[in-house]
């Protein structure tokens, strides 16, 4: 398979673009900043330098063209500020996802945030307020794509500690927190099984073995 990963120079990108070039997919991580090519490379990815927040949808979809697959995995990261937050949690988000349906790139998966589906609670900070609302807007918008086969994911808290391969992994986990590698892990499950098409799904650390997890909500 191509697969054409947003965010590319993300922690959980990268961990991504190693797995499945490790496996012999063809993979391309799209980058803001030149600097950040030789993560890519040595992730065995190609390093695509394009700016979602300002390319054109014709632009993006260039670099998409053959592509079997798309993953957003883009975020403003730790330190923007509220405007960040709308520009690409959900601009770019949505540029990618025209993108995709321009390319012709129907699978779509979304790494998104546990508790983006309803409203911050009164007292959150105002800048994860933002980050929050910013991927629940995104989420919806591309929840109304008829031109994708779109799955999101939406991890607990994110750690870096050494996966482990086990997981839970349904429309509603309850919260706790979850290892990078495992959420790599389970975008490459996710990537393998089309029966998660239409799907918004929780993800934490369990008991279930990642492929198990996958199969089970895929309903095989």
């Amino acid at each position: 398979m191509r697969i054409v990963i947003a965010g590319g120079h993300g922690q959980i990108a990268l961990r991504l673009e190693r797995l499945l070039a490790k496996r012999g997919d063809e993979v391309a991580g799209i980058i803001r900043r030149p600097e950040q090519a030789g993560d890519v490379l040595a992730a065995g990815a190609e390093p695509v330098v394009c700016d979602l927040e300002s390319a054109s949808v014709e632009d993006v979809a260039r670099h998409m063209e053959g592509a079997d697959a798309a993953v957003f995995a883009a975020g403003a990261g730790p330190g923007s500020g509220i405007e960040r937050k709308d520009t690409v949690d959900r601009g770019a988000a949505a540029v990618f996802a025209d993108a995709a349906e321009a390319a012709g790139v129907r699978r779509f998966l979304v790494v998104s945030s546990m508790g983006a589906d309803r409203e911050p609670p009164e007292g959150t900070d105002p800048v994860f307020a933002a980050y929050l609302r910013a991927k629940g807007a995104a989420d919806a918008d591309v929840r109304a794509r008829a031109g994708l086969d779109w799955t999101i994911l939406r991890p607990g808290r994110l750690t870096n500690d050494p996966g482990t391969g086990l997981v839970a992994l349904a429309d509603a986990t309850g919260r706790s927190e979850v290892t990078r590698d495992d959420v790599a892990a389970v975008l490459v499950a996710l990537l393998d099984e089309p029966g998660t098409t239409g799907r918004t799904l929780e993800l934490i650390a369990g008991e279930v073995p990642v492929e198990d997890a996958v199969r089970a909500v895929a309903g095989r």
